[in-house]
């Protein structure tokens, strides 16, 4: 069975929303994982507004290690009651019962399905219980304001714990698991 893996870049108070303030902590280390990352998925799972972004920018991307022409090839499945029809390749729109929709990918053949951004589907997903993995990339930032990864009254849950990630920048990788993930 698939995994769906929520990966975030996440600021020290739990900010997920519009994350241009994680330009500053580039570096190649974080680059590498987020290949690894990627290589390691065989589809995408976004919100409309997420995939709206990514299918405006990536399209028109070339990199010499392929980030982009992954990008660009892999199925995305897109979440959406408004949106139609996608621009991107190989979109498939999931326009009702998202949570049935889902559960039928992860019973697919294949390898991780990755979600970023879209804190609307996240939270569907959470809901039921449909995110076996989180990668939470925490810069070294308090922002103070902006959409949360846990917003209030999220249900409480226990998760397993994974590997740490330390880069040179201060920027740090969190795993955490469903339990039996």
């Amino acid at each position: 069975m698939r995994k769906v893996v929520v990966t975030e870049f996440i600021s020290l108070d739990g900010v997920i929303d519009n994350p241009r303030w994680t330009f500053e902590f580039g570096g190649p280390e974080q680059e590498q994982y987020k290949l690894t990352e990627l290589r390691e998925s065989d589809a995408l799972l976004l919100g409309r507004v997420t995939y709206e972004g990514f299918a405006q920018a990536w399209p028109s991307m070339k990199d010499p290690a392929g980030f982009a022409d992954q990008m660009n090839s892999m199925p995305k499945h897109v979440a959406s009651r408004t949106l139609k029809t996608g621009s991107w390749n190989n979109t498939h729109i999931l326009a009702s019962h998202v949570a049935g929709e889902v559960r039928r990918l992860k019973e697919q053949p294949g390898r991780n399905i990755l979600v970023g951004g879209s804190a609307n589907l996240i939270e569907t997903l959470k809901q039921h219980d449909l995110v076996d993995e989180y990668r939470l990339m925490v810069f070294p930032i308090v922002l103070g304001a902006g959409k949360r990864l846990f917003q209030d009254g999220t249900a409480t849950s226990t998760l397993t714990p994974g590997p740490v990630t330390t880069f040179t920048t201060g920027v740090t990788v969190l795993t955490y698991r469903r339990p039996g993930s």
